[in-house]
């Protein structure tokens, strides 16, 4: 029987602990550090996707029409400081109100009322994940939650964030068809309800990935487009032209800038139906 020399022992155990060491990797918790890779449930907001996956290629350009400037926050920015945004020149807001049907944004209320107070046009949006219930079932919620509309002159109608996917597949386990679907229940329900046309906040690349650049909500549906460079880009299928503009994550004060797409008649005008 030969015998085993050291260099072929020494071999044999560095590969047996390898073998061990993968196998205590299957089982092992996440570390922090990985866990914090996929947000928490309820903390995605307007762009988080965006930024993600088409990152920022410069600022606007100035503008060849008279454009409007507004802001979109969420629970993240905490209690803002509306009339600071006031006397910097913005004039419209759209706060955060719900997610999915099971998240409603604990700042709302100061964000959402306070905007109004100082003299803003404001309005509510709903972050959607189509993964988890209905379209026609988020809709509700967000309705019930803040996302409503009245015709005083002050309110723009609800949002529907529609885009990356922050916490799994891009286009949340859907076909194109099946994404088109449920946008369109809850675009419907929130018709029913409200009486208005929401309006769609989107990026091009994901919906032409994840809806198939379906064209059919452009005629009733105000776009909000989402894109951090010096221009619009090329629009989504089915709009001709934005009504908003998110672009970009870094301006003063609070983070997410927006132009509206005409001077501050236009807004009261959206505002008023």
């Amino acid at each position: 029987m030969p015998l085993n020399r050291p260099g072929t022992t020494r071999r044999r155990l560095t590969a047996l602990f390898v073998t061990l060491l993968a196998a205590l990797s299957l089982t092992l918790p996440l570390t922090s550090a990985q866990a914090a890779t996929t947000p928490a449930p309820g903390s995605a907001h307007m762009g988080m996707g965006v930024l993600a996956h088409e990152g920022r290629h410069g600022m606007p350009r100035t503008a060849d029409a008279t454009q409007t400037e507004g802001v979109d926050v969420a629970s993240y920015q905490g209690n803002v400081d509306w009339s600071t945004l006031w006397n910097s020149g913005v004039k419209w807001a759209y706060a955060k109100a719900t997610e999915g049907t099971y998240y409603t944004n604990p700042y709302f209320g100061q964000q959402y009322n306070g905007s109004y107070n100082v003299g803003m046009i404001r309005g509510a949006y709903h972050f959607a994940t189509p993964n988890t219930t209905s379209g026609a079932a988020q809709a509700n919620y967000f309705v019930d939650h803040g996302g409503g509309w009245s015709r005083d002159g002050k309110t723009l109608p609800g949002v529907l964030d529609i885009e990356w996917n922050p916490y799994g597949a891009d286009c949340y386990d859907k076909s194109a068809s099946a994404m088109v679907s449920w946008i369109a229940d809850f675009l419907n329900t929130y018709k029913a309800r409200t009486g208005r046309d929401a309006v769609i906040y989107t990026s091009t690349s994901w919906w032409t990935q994840c809806t198939g650049n379906y064209s059919g909500f452009g005629s009733a549906n105000p776009l909000w487009i989402a894109r951090y460079a010096s221009s619009v880009g090329t629009l989504p299928a089915g709009w001709g032209s934005y009504t908003m503009w998110q672009y970009t994550e870094s301006g003063p004060q609070v983070g997410d800038h927006d132009k509206f797409n005409g001077a501050l008649d236009r807004v009261q005008a959206l505002a008023n139906g």
